[in-house]
């Protein structure tokens, strides 16, 4: 009674709602049934046509007479799994099982022509594909094979050396800085053959340049010049902030506001938008919020063995951005908590010679290792969990520069470094080392000076190198690598508009009445058009005058009257020693054709 009530009640109130008596009971329908038409009827259809495709075991056999598709079907209806000796379905036999099968066989036999490198073992086959995996792991697994190092594109930054490099996070803009002063700016997706920095500038005025890094948004810059203040600038080049400097006659560091002596290096922590990181010769290691800059976030204080003041000649983040690590002049590396400012979480004593400038700290992708370049030649690795002495380490590496790059390969398998030379004594070199084994697996052979900044951007998958004598060279590979230098290579060069004539400029006039305003120019070859059919504007200059000068013109000797004068007095060859002589040589002319006195009196 219950389901009964409720039936009416839904009735009911469908119909009191207004949509009870709209369309049809829905129509249902059998899937199976339409589905076994349409097989039914796509046989039927193909045994009209003569060629029928049989699959049978992922086996592909094509029947070609209108008896074997009536056959095929005949078999296929019947059920059987099995079909006949006498009818092979499948590919053909291959040549050493054609013998011991018989001649009927072969006349049965129904299937695409053999290939030409067939030998008819599957078995065979399989072994192709096993060896070509396992060239594909090798390939995996040599981390060599990755380099992407088959093409190289050289940006001509300037003449002296590049000491800073800086790729935005998408890969799409480069920023190289140098001893010159000047910071340039390449924009791959905009660039040509050409390979002409898009915007050139001097944020820093005469201080070399010594870091420069994107933020990980890449919307703001961090530039460290030899100055005591870092500065950011925006994408395009324009100031955002200025560290302020601090009181040089304040002895506590940790009390004034920023730094007082020149900076060393700089970086942008690697999770949090707003802030960065400066070390300086004033011997702190200053931590910044990009929106406050009256004063420093907070200072570490590197110290040596006997607690005094060590100058920190480069400083990171890990990835993570917890620790803080810096390299000081007297060989020590020291790493801080971010959060903990006063004692060093991890100290090494004896990292590289003392005296020596170390160039480069960076962190592994994995968070666990330390690879520290040094003045002393060295490059060494060091595990973070036991931080007393190195887990390998190379010397032989020659380091001219303070700020020499070292950095890890996008896989965290390789360790890549540059060496100096000295002028015109050999190539400086990009080396490549196997990062368990530390064995040097590849070297490039850059140019004649040396290799003083490296950087290998994970998503590019390109090697960005600067030199000591003004370039900046990309490595790239065409098929490894993505964007990035790829994309300028493809671009000709733009053709130079030559001017057939110059425009007359044109002037703007607000205020000016209507009939003293000109027309606003729509575009210059219409301008030019125009003033070639003007008679003044096309007329051609007159060439320079030669001799005494005629038509009110002068000659060229001068441009004045007085020089033209002076010139003609030069030249005048009469004589002009005796003027009673040079007056009477008239007075036989003048009296047997009078002109000006003679006539007047006349009259």
């Amino acid at each position: 009674l219950t389901e009964t009530r409720d039936t009416s009640d839904d009735g009911d109130i469908a119909s009191v709602m207004g949509f009870s008596g709209f369309g049809k009971k829905a129509r249902t329908f059998d899937l199976d049934a339409i589905f076994e038409q349409t097989r039914r009827t796509a046989i039927e259809r193909s045994q009209r046509v003569i060629g029928k495709c049989f699959i049978t075991g992922n086996v592909i056999t094509l029947l070609r007479s209108h008896d074997e598709v009536q056959k095929s079907d005949s078999s296929s209806d019947s059920g059987s799994d099995s079909d006949s000796d006498s009818e092979l379905i499948g590919p053909p036999v291959p040549p050493q099982h054609a013998a011991q099968q018989g001649d009927d066989d072969d006349d049965e036999h129904v299937g695409p022509p053999l290939p030409p490198g067939y030998t008819g073992s599957t078995a065979h086959s399989d072994d192709d594909d096993d060896e070509e995996g396992e060239a594909q792991d090798d390939d995996d697994d040599n981390p060599v094979k990755k380099i992407p190092d088959t093409h190289e594109i050289t940006l001509q930054h300037g003449t002296k050396t590049v000491s800073a490099l800086g790729l935005d996070p998408s890969g799409a803009r480069l920023v190289s800085g140098g001893y010159d002063y000047d910071v340039r700016f390449w924009d791959f997706a905009g660039m040509d053959q050409a390979l002409q920095a898009f915007r050139s500038l001097q944020p820093c005025e005469c201080h070399q340049i010594k870091a420069l890094q994107y933020s990980i948004t890449g919307d703001v810059m961090l530039v460290v010049s030899g100055n005591a203040q870092a500065k950011v600038l925006d994408r395009d080049g324009f100031s955002v902030m200025e560290c302020v400097k601090g009181d040089q006659y304040i002895v506590d560091m940790a009390n004034t506001k920023g730094h007082t002596a020149m900076l060393n290096c700089g970086c942008w922590h690697p999770k949090i938008k707003e802030e960065f990181m400066t070390c300086s010769n004033d011997g702190t290691v200053r931590t910044w919020d990009l929106n406050s800059e009256k004063k420093h976030k907070s200072v570490f204080k590197p110290r040596s063995f006997q607690g005094k003041k060590v100058i920190p000649t480069c400083c990171t983040y890990s990835r993570d951005g917890k620790l803080i690590a810096a390299g000081c002049q007297d060989g020590t590396i020291q790493i801080w908590d971010r959060n903990l400012s006063v004692h060093t979480k991890f100290h090494c004593r004896q990292a590289h010679t003392p005296g020596s400038d170390t160039s480069c700290l960076s962190f592994s992708y994995d968070g666990t290792m330390l690879a520290s370049r040094g003045g002393d030649d060295t490059l060494k690795m060091w595990d973070i969990r036991n931080f007393r002495k190195p887990v390998n380490g190379v010397s032989g590496l020659t380091n001219y520069f303070s700020m020499t790059d070292c950095c890890f390969s996008p896989d965290d398998k390789l360790l890549v470094t540059g060496t100096s030379v000295k002028k015109d004594e050999g190539n400086g070199k990009l080396v490549f080392f196997d990062r368990i084994s530390f064995q040097r697996v590849y070297e490039i052979d850059v140019t004649n000076a040396s290799v003083v900044r490296c950087l290998w951007h994970p998503k590019l998958n390109q090697i960005m190198v600067g030199t000591g004598n003004g370039l900046v060279k990309v490595y790239y590979d065409p098929v490894k690598s993505h964007r990035g230098a790829k994309l300028c290579v493809v671009k000709s060069k733009r053709k130079e508009k030559h001017a057939e004539a110059l425009t007359q400029d044109y002037i703007i006039t607000p205020h000016a009445l209507p009939m003293f305003r000109e027309a606003r120019q729509r575009s210059t070859r219409k301008q030019l058009e125009k003033d070639r059919l003007d008679p003044k504007k096309s007329h051609k200059p007159e060439p320079p005058v030669s001799g005494p000068g005629r038509g009110g013109r002068v000659a060229a000797h001068g441009g004045t009257l007085s020089s033209f004068i002076v010139k003609n007095i030069a030249l005048d060859k009469t004589d002009d020693s005796n003027p009673r002589e040079a007056i009477l040589r008239h007075a036989k002319e003048a009296s047997e054709n009078p002109y000006w006195i003679a006539p007047a009196y006349t009259e």
